[in-house]
């Protein structure tokens, strides 16, 4: 055998041996919340990069700017409960998020985290979106499930109110994201801040929610593969399918109203999106099947994986908040992998993500006290 050949011939029997082991020098390290919790804190507390922040997330996509402060949120608030040390100083922060979000809200309305497609057509029930009063509802029930502030009541209730009025007048039991543009991440998201303000008020909205689930059971599941599609007409015809980074959140929403149906349906999109490649798991925007290109959900596809960035950043949620620890990890592998960390004085952000990435990641990695104590009523589960 020439030296050529025997040169050729080691480096494959290198490979074989340190390929399938490649996994193991990108395992996370455990701290990954508080990490990412530490940089995003000390950018809430320096205005001008918070103002930085804001902007370039509205200019990129209005909603980015919404939800990363809701994902944000919802950590700062998953700590105040599992760290008591935290609770005054996190509290503190969330004041503020919420304070400015009420203010942006007003001053610009329902179009201010919109797309500006939104201005195309008029909503055909109420110029409101879902999208924005589902998430500022979530944000304010979190908030008073956790430290009632007696202000935000009202405001709570109005957003309630808002929530109950669009979705009871819908054919499709579903409110409006934009004009005649329904999302199950939305309406979802707005059972949600029903279950966590019934926590807090102690009222009841599971007829509501029976009736959404019943309906969404019976017109919005893709008949291919079971998973709910993630966008519908007003009155319900189907729009677009399954989407990794729709669905994911779904399933971890439906944890607080049906438990059984939200375990299908990560074990659905699990099966149907997630994959790995030697240790390292990803996630398909589309089910294997669909011919859908990427957009602005999904973020840039990975050429021959076709995997998705929006979707392996929301399987981390789910794959948190349905505790499967193994792919889990096989996520946080590949973005310790490919995702660039930067870790200074205790912060963690990921260069290849952005605020809302971390945004989501931060909350992934808190995930559990807010839904338990849903889940057990607020208050009933104190005592």
């Amino acid at each position: 055998m020439s030296a050529r050949r025997l040169s050729l011939l080691v480096m494959l029997v290198g490979a074989c041996v340190w390929l399938p082991s490649l996994h193991l020098l990108f395992s996370p390290k455990g701290d990954e919340g508080a990490a990412l919790l530490e940089r995003q804190r000390a950018r809430i507390e320096d205005r001008g990069a918070e103002t930085a922040t804001h902007d370039r997330l509205r200019r990129t996509n209005p909603e980015w700017d919404l939800m990363r402060r809701t994902f944000l949120t919802l950590a700062l608030l998953n700590e105040a409960l599992a760290e008591p040390t935290r609770r005054d100083a996190n509290l503190r922060l969330v004041d503020g998020i919420l304070d400015e979000l009420l203010a942006d809200d007003r001053a610009g309305g329902p179009y201010t985290f919109l797309l500006p497609y939104a201005h195309a057509r008029r909503f055909v029930f109420e110029d409101r979106s879902l999208f924005v009063d589902g998430e500022i509802a979530l944000l304010l029930a979190a908030r008073q499930l956790v430290a009632p502030r007696p202000d935000l009541d009202a405001e709570l209730a109005s957003r309630v109110t808002t929530i109950e009025r669009l979705m009871t007048a819908s054919p499709s039991v579903s409110g409006e994201s934009y004009p005649d543009e329904a999302w199950t991440f939305c309406n979802t998201t707005a059972l949600a801040a029903l279950r966590l303000s019934d926590a807090h008020s102690g009222t009841h909205h599971d007829a509501l929610a029976a009736t959404w689930l019943a309906y969404a059971k019976g017109h919005l599941v893709d008949p291919a593969n079971g998973l709910l599609v993630s966008s519908y007409t007003y009155d319900g015809r189907v729009l677009d399918g399954p989407e990794g980074s729709s669905i994911f959140m779904v399933a971890h929403n439906l944890l607080l109203w049906d438990e059984d149906f939200a375990k299908d349906q990560f074990v659905r999109a699990k099966r149907e999106l997630a994959f790995d490649v030697l240790g390292f798991a990803l996630a398909h925007e589309w089910p294997r099947a669909s011919s859908a290109r990427a957009d602005v959900d999904s973020g840039p596809i990975v050429p021959f994986l076709e995997a998705s960035a929006g979707a392996s950043g929301m399987a981390v949620l789910g794959a948190a908040a349905f505790h499967d620890d193994a792919l889990q990890e096989g996520l946080w592998r590949s973005l310790y992998f490919a995702g660039f960390p930067e870790r200074k004085d205790g912060a963690l952000r990921f260069r290849a993500s952005n605020e809302l990435g971390d945004a989501v990641l931060t909350y992934a990695r808190s995930f559990g006290p807010l839904w338990e104590l849903g889940k057990g009523r607020g208050r009933e589960a104190r005592r």
